[in-house]
């Protein structure tokens, strides 16, 4: 409390709100009063803090003693800039996009800018090149400039050396990661015997996976929604052996569905349970995971911190089996692990024969391929609604929720999803939510907004979003059921925490799965659309897919022509220098 008093003070001085004081503590620490006098550009580490705001706020603490190329100023920016592409999935920008971005906020020399927070521990940088020793380069920007020119000068055809810079926890935890999938990979015993259980398996992909599991401490296993039963098979051929085996999930929902396919509910958990300790074996006497395998089910929603993390935590000689469908949207959180891993070629890759079934199953296929076909629905499991604007887009959708699937499908209201593209908008998250509420549980919001009764969405951290029913709320918060786990939200992180869950994005719905799902396409949702998002928001659906469909020709060119967005990551380059297992042998 002092600490925040204190932070208050400051900001009153520097005209910032007060509400940023306690944020300002959790991002700076106790100290965060005596940083932002000395330096007020720190406010820009505060989240949701643009460079405006901190601009205005050190004008208003330092007077005529500050300008933009401040180096307090200048090295605030390098570390925004890769924050703010941390929140777009890169661990690592070129160097050239940040030095371009800060000519953007009237840095006068960006180059001695990005020298100047290299040398000060703002951002790392990296030449990404083979040394002779085969380990990744690591130069300054000038130096690694500076030899490519040279190449080039000399005539030599090589291309130019790509420098990266990146914020240490990023690189700290793909480097980790290099390292603990390296270890995995060698430690682990070679050629088991698993012959009958690979025999006894549902399907011949199953049957592949538990062979390949059986000879390789790393593997990656891609498929849709259907190819979920083969880890499912392999965990419990595992423990029919008698080996510690677990799968973990995304959510809460891919957890029930997991323990579900392999008739046992102590197999399944969700991701940030078990490394929390909330769920799963708990850890040995050394500190590792007490596991001899663990499949991570939607291993695309992996970030690069959660995977070094849980790495970490296995044991020499535990396998680790990386499974998931490789066309849906990738990780909230910075990296791309499940595609870089892929791509490295690091380790077995097992890819499913299993088709997903149905038309939805069909449709979802086609779209993986860049193909958005017409599909036969004799049992209406796939409707377009076509809409004019949005408005009538949020009318249909309310109506399809309310009254159309419940009656045509007997889906109750509840166990239907309605997914958009973003959460501002006429046909966003928020007015969806605000006219199903109105329909579905209307009330005063006398909880902070919120009624007994209303679907939600918790998210206890940033890239976690998590479905859940309000019960109650007194003075220690809000009670929430989600998915059966009673949940208090304290009073102070309502607001932040919880939103309404009747829509959703398809970001927050990736690893989750309803009964019915009715996606929702305003016009205006044309330019957020890609392959990628049409392909988890249509493959959320297991019985029914109703499409709000109001961007005409958007939605096939997207399917066809729009990819996800590239992230610039390192963990591939690292994967690809390290040895392999037999040149390490």
């Amino acid at each position: 409390p002092e600490a925040t008093a204190a932070v208050r003070t400051v900001l009153g001085e520097g005209g910032a709100p007060e509400a940023l004081a306690r944020p300002a503590v959790g991002t700076l620490g106790e100290q965060a009063a005596e940083l932002l006098r000395a330096d007020p550009w720190q406010l820009l580490a505060v989240p949701g803090v643009r460079p405006e705001q901190a601009d205005g706020f050190a004008r208003a603490l330092l007077g005529a003693g500050c300008g933009p190329d401040d180096r307090r100023r200048t090295a605030a920016l390098v570390g925004w800039v890769l924050e703010r592409a941390a929140l777009q999935g890169h661990t690592a920008l070129d160097a050239e996009a940040v030095r371009a971005a800060l000519a953007e906020r009237a840095v006068s020399d960006p180059d001695a800018a990005v020298r100047d927070a290299v040398e000060e521990g703002v951002a790392l940088v990296f030449q990404e090149r083979e040394e002779e020793d085969g380990e990744a380069g690591l130069a300054e920007p000038e130096a690694a400039e500076g030899e490519a020119e040279a190449a080039q000068e000399a005539g030599q055809s090589q291309q130019p050396v790509q420098v990266l810079l990146g914020l240490d926890r990023y690189a700290l935890a793909e480097e980790s990661l290099a390292d603990g999938l390296a270890r995995l990979v060698n430690a682990c015993e070679k050629g088991a015997d698993w012959a009958e259980a690979a025999g006894s398996a549902p399907s011949p992909s199953a049957a592949e996976l538990i062979r390949t599991a059986a000879s390789a401490g790393l593997v990656v296993h891609s498929g849709g929604e259907a190819a979920r039963a083969e880890p499912a098979a392999l965990i419990a051929a595992a423990r029919g052996l008698g080996l510690r085996a677990l799968g973990a999930t995304h959510s809460e929902d891919g957890r029930r569905r997991l323990a579900g396919a392999t008739g046992n509910p102590d197999s399944a958990v969700t991701l940030a349970g078990l490394l929390s300790g909330a769920q799963g074996p708990g850890r040995d006497a050394d500190g590792a995971l007490a596991l001899d395998l663990l499949v991570v089910l939607d291993a695309p929603q992996l970030d690069v911190e959660s995977a070094a993390v849980l790495v970490e935590a296995l044991a020499d000689g535990a396998r680790l089996v990386l499974s998931g469908d490789p066309g849906v949207l990738g990780s909230a959180g910075a990296g791309r692990v499940f595609a870089d891993v892929l791509a490295a070629r690091a380790c077995p890759q097992v890819v499913s024969r299993t088709p997903d079934p149905g038309p939805i199953g069909e449709l979802v296929s086609g779209i993986g391929i860049g193909e958005l076909s017409q599909v036969e629905a004799p049992g209406k499991e796939v409707v377009i609604v076509p809409v004019r604007d949005a408005g009538e887009a949020v009318h249909r959708t309310v109506q399809l929720v309310a009254d159309s699937v419940p009656r045509a499908f007997s889906i109750p209201a509840e166990d239907t999803q309605v997914i958009t593209v973003g959460h501002g908008g006429a046909a966003g998250t928020r007015v969806l939510n605000e006219a199903l509420k109105q329909r579905l549980n209307p009330g005063p919001g006398r909880f902070g907004g919120f009624d007994p009764g209303d679907r939600v969405i918790h998210v206890p951290a940033p890239g976690r979003a998590v479905p859940g029913v309000v019960r109650s709320a007194d003075a220690e918060g809000l009670h929430l059921d989600c998915g059966g786990v009673p949940v208090v939200v304290p009073q102070e992180r309502v607001e932040s925490a919880v939103r309404h869950g009747w829509a959703l994005s398809a970001h927050q719905a990736a690893g989750m799965r309803w009964p019915a799902v009715v996606v929702v396409l305003p016009g205006d949702a044309a330019q957020g659309l890609s392959r990628p998002w049409v392909y988890t928001a249509f493959g959320r659906g297991e019985r029914h897919l109703s499409v709000v469909h109001g961007v005409d020709q958007a939605l096939a060119h997207a399917v066809a022509q729009i990819p996800a967005p590239e992230r610039t990551t390192r963990l591939r380059p690292l994967l690809e220098a390290l040895p392999t297992p037999d040149a390490a042998s």
